[in-house]
């Protein structure tokens, strides 16, 4: 399949409501620093408000995500989306609130939306075609680069030079219009009631934890990126100004991986490519710990950047593969959830190793501990699947304990596979 499959008025629609939902989510932490930053102890506020916003979105992704239904979608995401902009306009009117108040709003500008993701993503899933869900998600993955690379640079720019309160009241002001966008997008996506073989969805959600845990390892070496780079460039005798030009360089590079990703089917399975891509990132990471010239880091960091957008592209692709489709928007939920609690924990890792240890060493014991997680998601997905004493017959009828990698509904996936033109129920492509 190529990009023209995806290059639909449907996909533009999607991508319209897609840029009002995310771009305040990318503004947020910045945001709520710049908003406080003039008040007595200003920056802590901020950053205690920044963790709270994620907080919410870490609790809120999976909480509201199992609640989406296929049938009921569009009216579940406005209602969030809608209450996440209340909270986003209330931090913007009243800057000179309370800080618990203060809190209170940033936990639900970062709850309530926060199913939207997946919700979304499952919308997207559901119009292109089948096969094309590769160049779809590739897509997505761009957008959402694209829309990380313009964010902190316009929360800046309207901060100081306008009022710290402006970027806030637009970004109320864009999730708003997401709200009014959704009607331009279907109700909800094609899921059958029975495809769960009324298995609970938390169950066959907490199958997939290993595809869970190696997002969270790809996005932690992220964290390390953009958390250290400042110290590391202190500890090398090179300007910190630099650190913007090199976190734009790597956010490039996502978009040019994402971009490669879903220009052809690749070969392997997606745990495969999954581990070599994550491993290969590791390794670009623990060369930007050790390289000591600027020109070195600039490389290190754009081929880190594309190897990343790949590795969580095959995660995202391998949770279409052994979730049924009703479970997916929850899936992306949950694995939105994941990626954040993995940026947060190592994002506090590298914080108490700063104190103890030079900025080069942070890095690679962050490093060395995505590296674990990957290792242990692996496993999980390639260990042995439960024996039930029952024989497996293909079609229909099969057991939910069949032979697949992760939660093993082996049978329906090798057939929805196969369907998608690979023929292995881990290939995807």
């Amino acid at each position: 399949m190529s990009y023209r499959e995806v290059m639909t008025k449907e996909v533009v629609r999607w991508g319209v409501v897609a840029v009002g939902a995310r771009m305040p989510v990318a503004a947020a932490p910045l945001a709520v620093v710049f908003l406080v930053r003039e008040r007595p102890g200003g920056y802590a506020l901020g950053a205690v408000l920044a963790a709270v916003y994620v907080i919410g979105e870490i609790i809120g992704a999976p909480l509201l995500g199992v609640r989406l239904r296929a049938e009921r979608a569009r009216p579940q995401l406005a209602v969030g989306l809608a209450v996440g902009a209340l909270g986003f306009a209330a931090l913007g009117a009243l800057p000179g609130a309370h800080p618990v108040a203060l809190g209170l709003f940033a936990f639900v500008a970062g709850a309530a939306p926060a199913a939207a993701t997946g919700g979304l993503r499952a919308l997207l899933n559901s119009v292109v075609p089948e096969k094309a869900a590769a160049q779809a998600l590739s897509v997505e993955s761009m957008l959402t680069f694209g829309i990380w690379a313009v964010a902190p640079a316009a929360v800046t720019g309207l901060a100081l030079g306008v009022s710290p309160a402006l970027p806030l009241l637009l970004a109320a002001a864009l999730m708003a219009s997401a709200v009014a966008g959704l009607w331009l997008l279907p109700v909800g996506w094609d899921s059958d009631a029975d495809d769960r073989g009324g298995e609970p969805m938390t169950r066959i959600l907490v199958r997939a934890w290993p595809i869970y845990v190696t997002g969270a390892a790809s996005l932690s070496m992220l964290a390390l990126a953009e958390l250290v780079l400042p110290a590391l460039l202190e500890q090398r005798g090179i300007a910190v100004g630099w650190a913007g030009p090199l976190l734009a360089g790597l956010a490039l590079g996502s978009a040019v991986g994402s971009f490669c990703y879903g220009l052809r089917s690749w070969p392997g399975r997606l745990r495969t490519q999954s581990m070599v891509l994550m491993f290969a990132v590791s390794g670009c990471l623990a060369l930007v710990a050790l390289l000591p010239s600027l020109g070195w880091l600039f490389g290190a960091l754009g081929v880190a950047g594309v190897l990343q957008a790949g590795a969580m592209l095959t995660r995202n692709l391998s949770l279409r593969e052994v979730l049924p489709p009703s479970a997916l928007a929850a899936g992306y939920s949950v694995m939105y959830a994941a990626v954040g609690a993995g940026y947060a924990a190592s994002g506090s890792l590298a914080g108490a190793l700063l104190s103890v240890a030079s900025p080069s060493t942070a890095i690679l014991a962050g490093v060395g501990l995505s590296v674990v997680l990957t290792v242990v998601g692996l496993l999980g997905e390639v260990r042995p699947a439960p024996s039930t004493g029952q024989v497996v017959s293909s079609g229909a009828g099969a057991s939910p304990a069949s032979a697949d990698g992760v939660g093993g509904r082996g049978d329906d996936i090798a057939e929805r596979a196969a369907i998608r033109g690979g023929g292995d129920a881990e290939r995807g492509l």
